[in-house]
């Protein structure tokens, strides 16, 4: 990556997100799911070239860690971007579902223990 390339990235972030450094909602978090609303509501804002490139990824429910790591952006510029769509009615966002403390899914956690032994 060339000298100009590095200052070019430094400044990106900063632009996709008007300036902001703090989202506009709270409850975003890594495994928050989101996806892109088919159809777009009419009176929507037209969408900037990234979001646009959020919205493609967003076709099916994706995580937002995932949808970062997709992007190649820091996961505090996206939720910044994704608080805005979500505001525009562009997409729906779903919290993770709620795991019953008194009973654990021994079922999940042997898949977790499986798939770990893997990496």
């Amino acid at each position: 990556m060339s000298g100009s390339d590095a200052a070019g990235r430094l400044v990106r972030p900063f632009a996709l997100t008007g300036g902001r450094t703090r989202p506009s909602r709270a409850d975003f978090t890594l495994i928050t799911t989101v996806a892109a609303v088919d159809p777009p509501p009419e009176r929507a804002p037209r969408p900037q070239p990234e979001q646009v490139r959020i919205l493609r990824r967003c076709a099916r429910p994706v995580a937002v860690a995932e949808l970062a790591a997709l992007l190649d952006l820091p996961v505090s510029v996206m939720v910044i971007m994704l608080c805005d769509l979500l505001e525009a009615g562009l997409i729906t966002a779903h919290p993770p579902h709620p795991v019953s403390r008194t009973t654990p899914d021994l079922d999940l956690l042997q898949k977790v223990r499986d798939g770990l032994g893997r990496l």
